[in-house]
């Protein structure tokens, strides 16, 4: 079953935000370009609704002859809530991750790798190229390896192969995930300074330009508990070494040399283990996605995309 619900962008054209019913789940979504081009699929990062895929890179890929879909992952933005089921607090989490202890979590990342194939379904997709980026890229690595029948190419930005010490954010960003909030400071304020500090130095933002931007997403949807469950499917997820080794799909794997979230031994560890990984460096990138790369960024997924067979 597909519904709709109403909504304008900023004056880019954009398909309304639609429901599809995915794993058992009401998954919101958006479309952009022609229905009868070859999908791709844009997978988000953690705590991150579909909006953080910039409308120019989603308007771009679809002027080039794609469809794109970009969507909520579970337990964000519109996309249906996993209420009731308690995760471990942040440093439990961090202490167990970096301690190799096992725990129990709500869902895995398998999960969600799940839903996002469901969501294929639910919207009559045989097959689709996936991007995914941060917690998206490690979802869409799973999907591809999972999946082979169904996803066409892999491109993973800013993500981790899932070995324990590469990718590994830094102390100083562990330090300001855990900080507590003191009398002055709103959540708001947190998320802003957190954002700076794991940004792209060479592409600065203000911190204006990003409030704008919490706050828009903020408006459309919040919901704290569930970033302590996608975090806690992050930090459950055994290494995913085997899985890569089993794609056979072309892969593009971007990454930014000063990125202190997930560091760029993530990414050149997750194309180590993926024979016909082409892996693209660039300088002055963080964990975020500079305006000025978007149209690279484009070249080279639609040059990895007409890998496929």
């Amino acid at each position: 079953m597909i519904s709709e619900h109403s909504s304008k962008s900023l004056g880019v054209t954009v398909a309304s935000t639609q429901f599809a019913h995915s794993n058992g789940l009401r998954m919101a979504y958006e479309t952009f370009g022609d229905a009868h081009n070859p999908t791709l699929l844009l997978v988000a990062g953690l705590y991150n609704q579909l909006v953080r895929w910039p409308l120019s890179f989603c308007q771009e890929l679809a002027d080039r002859g794609f469809h794109v879909i970009r969507f909520d992952n579970r337990d964000i933005g519109l996309t249906d809530k996993m209420d009731g089921q308690a995760a471990p607090g942040l440093f439990k989490l961090f202490l167990m991750r970096r301690l190799g202890w096992r725990f129990k979590v709500p869902y895995q990342l398998e999960d969600m790798a799940a839903d996002t194939i469901g969501l294929l379904d639910a919207l009559g997709i045989q097959s689709a190229h996936i991007v995914g980026m941060s917690m998206g890229g490690m979802i869409s690595q799973i999907a591809a390896a999972r999946y082979p029948d169904r996803i066409l190419s892999l491109t993973s930005i800013m993500s981790t192969s899932g070995v324990r010490g590469v990718g590994t954010a830094s102390t100083k960003v562990i330090l300001q995930m855990l900080k507590p909030r003191s009398k002055s400071q709103t959540a708001l304020d947190i998320a802003v300074e957190t954002w700076q500090m794991i940004g792209s130095p060479a592409y600065p933002q203000s911190d204006d330009e990003i409030r704008a931007v919490v706050v828009a997403e903020h408006k459309r949807s919040s919901n704290p508990a569930g970033y302590r469950r996608q975090m806690a499917a992050i930090s459950a997820a055994p290494n995913r070494v085997a899985l890569l080794k089993s794609i056979k799909a072309p892969v593009l794997i971007i990454h930014g040399l000063q990125d202190c979230l997930v560091p760029v031994s993530g990414g050149i560890d997750t194309a180590k283990h993926i024979r016909h990984a082409r892996l693209e460096l660039f300088d002055g990138m963080g964990h975020t996605l500079p305006e000025p790369l978007l149209s690279r960024f484009c070249d080279l997924i639609i040059e990895n995309m007409a890998q496929a067979h």
